[in-house]
């Protein structure tokens, strides 16, 4: 589904990413974990096109997507969960959602992502549906941010530092829609700090620090790492 070959990124002189490779098999959910400013959230704005690579090539769903304007990327179907939810902020829940219906809209199908389906998972949203966005409470934004990325009905899902700010509550809802979503078949790249929230959702896991990958395995075996854990994650 998406194939990163040594990805190389800058910015201006400052060289971030530095030889990055990673796969996502079609249907897998794959987390990236590392401290912060080890590359994580530039590694998600190469993928999708807002920062590209200097060098190294990018493949989605069998094409050669390096060097594409973001808008060719999300039309081929990938959808983005940005770090802060870059909601809106003047328009109400509705218009963030149509906006991005819009954006998709050859895309749906009777099986996709509809405003009634996405308010089945999201059912507070309904409720907000006229509130702007700057009224909605931190867990009500980062629901607001993943419906969007729903109803453009992605084929592939970035989401960045998704649990960022969030009570635990809503941490444990919002790893159940993600486990939701992977059943229904929706391919992911999760990138996170938070070290348990990832390794009950993912299917293979990488570590970054200083914009190189420097452990990829099994979330079970990195669970059982503690050299790596307590090196690169900050857990003892």
């Amino acid at each position: 589904m998406l194939d990163v070959r040594d990805i190389h990124t800058y910015y201006g002189d400052s060289y971030i990413l530095q030889g990055v490779s990673l796969r996502v098999e079609r249907g897998a959910v794959v987390a990236v974990l590392g401290r912060n400013g080890v590359g994580k959230t530039t590694l998600i704005r190469s993928i999708i096109g807002f920062t590209p690579p200097r060098r190294g090539q990018l493949w989605f769903k069998g094409v050669d997507i390096t060097g594409l304007p973001s808008y060719e990327i999300a039309q081929m179907g990938m959808g983005i969960i940005p770090q802060g939810r870059r909601i809106f902020p003047s328009l109400n829940v509705r218009g963030n959602l149509d906006i991005a219906q819009r954006a998709r809209a050859a895309a749906r199908t009777s099986d996709g992502w509809t405003l009634t389906r996405v308010f089945g998972l999201f059912p507070r949203l309904q409720e907000r549906l006229l509130h702007p966005g700057r009224a909605l409470s931190g867990g009500e934004q980062q629901m607001l941010a993943s419906a969007r990325a729903l109803v453009g009905n992605p084929e592939f899902l970035l989401l960045d530092e998704p649990t960022e700010g969030l009570a635990p509550l809503l941490v444990r809802e919002l790893g159940r829609i993600i486990q939701q979503l992977k059943r229904d078949g929706l391919s992911m790249l999760l990138v996170e700090q938070n070290l348990s929230f990832a390794l009950k959702l993912a299917d293979y896991v990488y570590v970054m620090s200083k914009g190189r990958i420097i452990h990829e395995s099994s979330p079970e075996a990195l669970a059982q790492n503690e050299e790596v854990k307590a090196r690169h994650l900050g857990v003892a």
